[in-house]
């Protein structure tokens, strides 16, 4: 497989090991999408932008000046010491007209714990008599906190990322309107500012909320109605808090662009494509602030993003907390809006089909353009990762292959037509560890599917946990690798037993999904051998026998679905 100097690839080998070659149409198509002209000569914008790894002297031609992010200064003859500091720095060469962006990152990045279980849940659905039918951040304190007790050292949870601020919320957590804030529908409205002397104001919300709990779904919308109300309440008696504007001033212009679209979100949806002009980009936007009368509102939203974080704080303190990262984020929501000029048009990423998925999948989220995304100096990347381990112990990286190529599909056609185009994954790898060590988190990359050569063995050599899923797996788990986060199944594929019992696969044709009942076979048969089961056992039984099993894998990290 080759790529063109856009990285659009040649073609791709299935995950059945077939060839599928990349058409010229398709070609076109992607290129288009990155604003390259497919008939120009390939000229890609050179970005001045050098990785450099910790404790190793690296000649970067100069003689130069190199401006520490703390302010300091090195001057340099032509090599960079190899005592500099991690962090991003400037190195500016003697007789060049811009700086270039110098990363200073460890090899690796933060090793897992030895040896440790833990629970893997959705947090939404970790509901108690407390929550008002869906589940939060006091939930998740509890579950931790009981956790804890019982031995358990992690706990995996879903993305709690941020949903645009309408009522018709999109439920799928892997599709966020910004993958850099959270979802206020994962606040306990109890433990908020200025909750304990509002106890008579809030009184019927909260037993409103409360009785959401006897529905056997969750009624999302009403989740939603009844916490801004009360939200709303909370924040009118809001007087202010040092610790607020410390927390907006932390995250500068990057909070305050997003409460903004949320602000406008609410006015003109949630969509910013169909926004009126003077909207549809945030530096005209942020300017129009108290012209439109809009800064209380983007405080409101500043606000709920400090609740959040505080009472996300709480919940991380009994044990590590590992965050889900989505790998991208909805065409019209808030994140896309500040990235709009990075972003590729008349695109979406996905999978190519495979044994279980034979029609392929588009997951409907716009790619960032690989040149577009280095000449920026990472930046959408860099407040990704940092948002996604804040007060987290370990990041799992929803699709990890997505650092080394993506399988972008044009609007017109199908997964079948898809191609591949390639990223830098040895910079974007270098920025997760370097984030990784400031977090003092460790990251796990979920690498399922159609995964190509040599991914895997860089993901390890920068210390990258493997995902190793039971329904993968051909070797028993005491033979799996130290390197991995081991589980039965995943937050997309079927329990144990719904795989036992079949009433996944008869689920997904009663909704016209197109399963296959060779793959349907072939983790029931999986289930059976590992577990060592009769065919007729109960699942209660399957259930048992197969955690036991994956109890002996010598892995980091063993979970269990909750």
């Amino acid at each position: 497989m080759t790529a063109d100097p856009w990285g659009v690839t040649s073609g791709y080998n299935d995950a059945s090991d077939h060839w599928h070659a990349t058409s010229s149409a398709t070609r076109h198509a992607l290129l288009k999408a990155m604003g390259v002209d497919p008939a120009a000569p390939p000229h890609p914008l050179e970005a001045a932008f050098q990785i450099v790894y910790q404790n190793e002297s690296t000649d970067l031609n100069g003689p130069g000046v190199v401006r520490l992010e703390d302010g300091g200064t090195i001057v340099i003859d032509r090599r960079l010491p190899p005592d500099v500091p991690l962090g991003y720095h400037e190195f500016d060469r003697k007789g060049s007209s811009r700086p270039t962006q110098l990363v200073v990152a460890p090899r690796q990045c933060l090793p897992p714990p030895d040896r440790a279980w833990g629970w893997a849940a959705q947090l939404y659905a970790l509901r108690s008599r407390q929550s008002w039918g869906f589940g939060d951040l006091a939930d998740l304190e509890r579950l931790a906190d009981w956790s804890s007790q019982q031995g358990a050292r992690c706990l995996l949870i879903n993305p709690l990322c941020a949903a645009a601020p309408v009522a018709t919320q999109q439920a799928s957590p892997y599709s966020p309107t910004s993958r850099r804030f959270r979802n206020p529908l994962y606040l306990r409205i109890e433990r908020m500012a200025g909750a304990p002397e509002m106890v008579a104001d809030l009184g019927l919300l909260v037993s409103s909320g409360r009785a959401l709990n006897n529905n056997a779904r969750i009624d999302r919308p009403e989740v939603f109605r009844l916490k801004q109300r009360a939200c709303e309440l909370l924040w009118e008696r809001f007087q202010g808090d040092p610790r607020f504007d410390a927390f907006s001033r932390q995250q500068g212009t990057s909070l305050e662009q997003f409460a903004l679209y949320c602000a406008l979100a609410e006015q003109h949806g949630c969509d910013w494509r169909s926004w009126p002009a003077q909207y549809r980009r945030p530096e005209l936007a942020l300017a129009r602030i108290d012209i439109d009368g809009l800064r209380r509102r983007v405080a409101y939203h500043q606000w709920l993003q400090w609740q959040l974080d505080l009472q996300l704080a709480a919940a991380s303190k009994p044990l590590a907390i590992i965050h889900d990262l989505p790998i991208g984020f909805d065409a019209g929501g808030a994140d896309a809006w500040a990235w709009q000029d990075t972003l590729a048009g008349g695109v979406s990423v996905g999978a190519p089909p495979d044994l279980y998925n034979a029609a392929g999948q588009d997951w409907g989220l716009p790619p960032l353009v690989p040149h577009k995304l280095r000449a920026s100096g990472y930046v959408p990347w860099i407040e990704t990762v940092r948002a996604s381990l804040r007060h987290a112990g370990g990041l799992r990286m929803d699709h990890v292959m997505g650092l080394f190529r993506l399988f972008w599909i044009a609007h017109d056609d199908s997964p079948q037509q898809g191609a591949y185009v390639e990223y830098r994954a040895d910079e974007m790898l270098a920025i997760l560890a370097l984030e990784s060590h400031r977090a003092g988190a460790f990251v796990v990359g979920e690498d399922l599917g159609t995964v190509e050569p040599g991914t895997r063995s860089a993901l390890a050599s920068t210390g990258v946990l493997s995902c190793r899923v039971l329904w993968f797996e051909n070797d028993p788990p005491e033979q799996y690798p130290h390197l991995a986060l081991v589980s039965a199944s995943t937050h997309d594929l079927p329990t144990i037993a719904g795989a036992w019992t079949s009433s996944d696969y008869r689920a997904q044709q009663q909704i016209g999904l197109d399963p296959s009942a060779e793959g349907a076979a072939h983790l029931r048969a999986q289930l059976a051998e590992t577990a060592r089961v009769r065919d007729n056992a109960p699942v209660v039984e399957v259930i048992d026998r197969t955690y036991a099993a994956l109890a002996k894998a010598p892995s980091a990290i063993v979970t269990a679905m909750l």
